[in-house]
């Protein structure tokens, strides 16, 4: 009993530091990264019900359930977490028709970091690619100051890629309808390479499937060391919505 609640609390201080640790440094785009704080919360609460013994006095069947449904929850989490890793390490295939850079935040000072290593990753692809397009998409949230597809093509002509290869969607505000808004755009029949940081490519992907893109390739960017814990655990419920509403399917 005292193992169990020895793990409960370091669990629920790592999470509370983890979130914490977000906050501070400023990077967040969002505030799903609060999460972190409430699953702390958990696990001390957790660490509680163990030191008391709360636990021992629940009906046996309450503790089979609440069991079955942790251990469920768990198998769902890490086989999709492996769908998500097993994606990781796209390059795409050379000498693609386009490119499409899905959006991410933009800041006043430029693309958030998230943004900047996808922009990275594409612009190095057509520098070694010549012959190909590139669709930057993303439209203008709340709190941007321009639209991200502008943003995105502002950089990209810093690094070199001429302007007559950019083209602009700046409608969308979700990766659904980065691709869905960026399709009008791109040929029929053209093979695709969807750049985004690695745990986002999956989900990208099987996305680009569901909307008919017949030749869609991910080419993975590397992710901001620091934050992919928390862009790993937030992709998990970015897939489980996805595949409730219908937008696509596992394989």
């Amino acid at each position: 009993m005292k193992k169990m609640t020895y793990v409960f609390i370091a669990l629920g201080v790592i999470c509370l530091l983890y979130c914490a640790g977000i906050l501070i440094s400023g990077v967040y785009g969002s505030w799903f990264f609060l999460i972190w704080g409430i699953t702390g919360t958990a696990f001390l609460a957790l660490a509680w019900l163990y030191q008391k013994n709360i636990w021992l006095r629940l009906p046996g069947i309450i503790q089979k359930l609440m069991i079955a449904a942790i251990l469920t929850g768990a198998f769902l989490f890490l086989f999709i977490e492996a769908l998500i890793i097993s994606k990781f390490t796209s390059k795409g295939i050379p000498d693609l028709d386009y490119l499409i850079v899905l959006g991410a935040q933009m800041r006043e000072t430029g693309p958030s970091k998230a943004l900047a290593l996808r922009l990275d990753t594409a612009a190095a692809y057509l520098t070694e690619n010549p012959d190909t397009l590139v669709v930057v998409s993303g439209g203008k949230g709340s709190n941007e100051p321009i639209s991200e597809a502008q943003g995105m093509y502002e950089y990209l002509l810093t690094k070199g890629i001429s302007p007559d290869r950019i083209l602009l969607e700046d409608r969308s505000t979700n990766t659904k309808e980065n691709l869905q808004f960026s399709r009008p755009l791109i040929p029929q029949d053209a093979t695709v390479g969807i750049v985004t940081n690695n745990f986002h490519v999956y989900r990208s992907t099987r996305l680009a499937a569901q909307q008919g893109y017949p030749q869609a390739y991910g080419l993975s960017a590397p992710s901001d060391t620091a934050m992919q814990a928390n862009n790993m655990f937030r992709e998990f419920f970015g897939v489980v919505k996805d595949l409730l509403y219908g937008n696509m399917t596992l394989r």
